[in-house]
């Protein structure tokens, strides 16, 4: 099951959708990747393969990580206006 502590996932997908992004993958694609990569490890590591619960749970920590990942980059664009 879901723990308080899981939540440090997200900032590790962050960080791997940045090696994505300097390895040159296209900017739209990597919320698509970091959707990917949430669901792959609520499946194999918060749930234990529980196909359901993992992707609802894998499908949350890729959206809330696509979003801080948004969320900050327009936060530092607008601080360079």
């Amino acid at each position: 099951m879901f723990e308080v502590y899981d939540i440090v996932i997200i900032p590790l997908i962050l960080g791997l959708v940045e090696l994505f992004k300097q390895a040159g993958v296209s900017k739209k694609v990597l919320p698509f990747i970091a959707l990917l990569i949430g669901i792959i490890v609520g499946v194999v590591y918060v749930t234990d393969f529980d196909l359901k619960q993992g992707v609802l749970i894998g499908t949350m920590l890729g959206l809330s990580a696509s979003g801080l990942y948004s969320g900050a980059k327009n936060v530092i664009e607008k601080g360079d206006e």
